[in-house]
């Protein structure tokens, strides 16, 4: 399992930071490229583009053949394979373990998606299934169900799923930023870092147990996109890893980083 923030700014006043953060979403490609993945499964927001206000979706699961993307925020429209029997499996075994995950046909992906799929996969060699966590409107998923809806997918990995493929799951959006509201450009550093060290430790269980409304007031409106990565951190339960980068960029209004876990046997 993989996690990495989903955005790229221009890199003028910040040109060291900037070439930190390059570096350290290039290596997760390079990390990725040496496990040969047969999938990748990339979790993350949507940004008003596919769902909205009108459309109030918490848990949705890409179940297309393909996916061209929308091509916002700078990221190219490029068209990337989906894997139709992984996704709609795994919306089936949820189904059982009471995760009503709702399948979508038609996904424009945003930078969201756009953006860490074009950095870990650029010549899109590898299908990719779009998991996506509610994180920009009312109500989202509390961070310990879609924890536990990683381990969902790790069970489903195991038991339904051919024996010996190999997927990686990457965790994309934060880390702390507001966006919108009068604290924008605010990065909140501190609770980044322990939110990375906690995770790289093993310890994601108890990032878990923080509810939405705690991850909110600590990192933004938009640390709540760290959903994501608690769900990929719920795939390879008490997994241990390494912080990749870790960047707190005000002029990017963001706290910018990415890291890795390798499953405990």
């Amino acid at each position: 399992g993989f996690a990495t923030s989903h955005v790229l700014f221009p890199p003028a006043g910040v040109e060291d930071q900037a070439e930190r953060v390059l570096a350290g979403m290039l290596d997760i490609r390079e990390r990725i490229r040496a496990l040969a993945p047969d999938l990748i499964v990339l979790a993350g927001s949507d940004h008003l583009n596919n769902f909205s206000l009108a459309m109030q979706v918490t848990l949705a699961v890409g179940v297309a053949d393909d996916y061209t993307t929308l091509g916002d925020s700078g990221a190219p429209v490029v068209t990337f394979r989906g894997h139709r029997r992984f996704a709609e499996g795994f919306v089936r075994h949820a189904n059982r373990r009471d995760f009503e995950l709702v399948q979508v046909e038609e996904l424009r992906p945003d930078h969201g998606m756009a953006i860490p799929r074009l950095i870990v996969d650029p010549a899109a060699a590898v299908p990719v299934v779009p998991v996506y966590i509610n994180a920009n409107m009312p109500v989202p998923p509390s961070p310990a169900r879609c924890y536990r809806l990683g381990g969902v997918l790790k069970e489903f990995v195991e038991t339904g799923r051919p024996a010996g493929e190999r997927v990686v799951i990457v965790g994309t959006g934060g880390l702390s930023h507001w966006l919108c509201l009068p604290e924008q450009g605010r990065v909140a550093a501190a609770f980044d870092r322990d939110f990375i060290d906690r995770m790289v430790a093993g310890r994601s269980e108890e990032l878990a147990a923080l509810s939405a409304d705690e991850v909110l007031e600590a990192s933004g409106n938009g640390g709540l996109e760290l959903t994501a990565w608690l769900f990929m951190a719920g795939a390879v339960p008490k997994a241990r890893g390494e912080k990749i980068y870790y960047e707190p960029i005000p002029e990017w209004i963001s706290g910018m980083g990415g890291l890795s876990l390798s499953p405990v046997d």
